[in-house]
């Protein structure tokens, strides 16, 4: 995953969510069937595609898609 265009494919994949680049920084209420389970399978989905481990202390503090792709690419 290298661009946030990535990150919004492994969203709708994963997730099944139907977001787009422009929804990426829209606040959690603002999306669309949004649920804190998908929280927890994209932070699944995300350490399984990265190999990386992200801390859920961040990723729970994140205020949206985008604070989480930037956790992604960062860690």
């Amino acid at each position: 995953m290298k661009t946030i265009d990535d990150f919004v494919d492994l969203v709708q994949d994963e997730i099944g969510l139907d977001v787009t680049a422009q929804d990426v920084g829209r606040t959690f209420d603002e999306l669309p069937g949004w649920d804190s389970v998908h929280l927890l399978a994209l932070l699944a989905a995300l350490e399984r595609t990265t190999g990386r481990r992200i801390a859920m202390t961040d990723v729970l503090e994140a205020a949206s898609l985008e604070s989480i792709y930037r956790l992604a690419v960062s860690a």
